[in-house]
């Protein structure tokens, strides 16, 4: 069953095409990879899948709770339509703790409404409740809790990105789109996160679709790829399938008449 079809969708800004009749389809449970240089058009197609850019022409169309599409896409309603991000560049609160920065995360769920928070209703405080127990147990499933009542700025760049994860699936998504999760890790903090996605995969049921640069961590977890360049859509299948296709090996080398040296080249894309 698929979460999420793409329908020929295209992104322009002024006359340059940042992204081109792109068509796709990610299926239910699994991990997906997009890849591509830098400049291929992986942020705008993010952008677009989260109603943060209007497409030019084209259409998304979300399965969740109901059928959405981009005709009514908006950044502020798509944690109700059961679709959570992060971002490449980290957007944690810095000057609050970590706690309050994944309560936040839960504000869509909250069933209280003005009346209840301004004359504090018992139902007020029995949600409030309910919300706090539950973010103390997402911080403990990702090794936060001792650091709990610590500002994030004060956090580790790892502990930051588990941060961020954890204050993303506070709104209980069933699609969780990672933009370059990994970037600015050091090895060691890149394997846990690839064991990390795994775990939040199997441990809360969902969908991801991942940004990354960094192969041996798209090549060991991701089910199927998706491979832009220059905007468009040049190669999907799985890692195996990506890693000896010659149009993915040109994007990425420049030729495909691959001497030995760019062989090993190619051997790296696929780690």
């Amino acid at each position: 069953m698929s979460i999420l079809k793409v329908n020929n969708l295209s992104k322009s800004f002024g006359g340059i095409k940042a992204v081109t009749d792109i068509s796709l389809t990610v299926e239910d449970g699994q991990i997906v990879g997009v890849i591509g240089p830098n400049g291929a058009g992986k942020t705008t197609f993010f952008n677009l899948l989260t109603g943060i850019y209007t497409p030019t022409s084209g259409e998304i169309i979300y399965e969740l709770n109901k059928k959405v599409t981009s005709k009514n896409l908006k950044p502020s309603k798509m944690a109700h339509y059961g679709v959570a991000r992060t971002f490449q560049n980290i957007r944690l609160f810095q000057n609050m703790s970590v706690l309050d920065n994944v309560l936040l995360g839960f504000h869509n769920s909250l069933k209280y409404g003005i009346i209840s928070s301004l004359f504090r209703l018992p139902s007020f405080y029995k949600e409030e409740k309910k919300v706090y127990e539950e973010a103390l147990m997402l911080l403990d499933k990702f090794n936060l809790s001792d650091k709990k009542d610590e500002l994030a700025k004060n956090l580790s760049y790892g502990d930051q990105r588990r941060v961020e994860i954890a204050r993303a699936l506070a709104s209980k998504p069933k699609l969780l789109l990672l933009d370059e999760p990994a970037a600015g890790m050091n090895p060691n903090e890149t394997k846990e996160l690839t064991e990390m996605i795994k775990w939040i995969r199997e441990t809360f049921n969902l969908t991801i679709i991942l940004i990354e640069h960094d192969m041996s961590l798209v090549m060991g977890i991701c089910e199927n790829i998706f491979v832009f360049d220059y905007g468009k859509l040049i190669a999907s299948g799985t890692p195996e399938e990506i890693q000896n296709n010659e149009k993915v090996i040109k994007a990425y080398l420049g030729d495909t008449n691959l001497d030995d040296s760019a062989n090993d080249e190619k051997i790296e894309i696929a780690k």
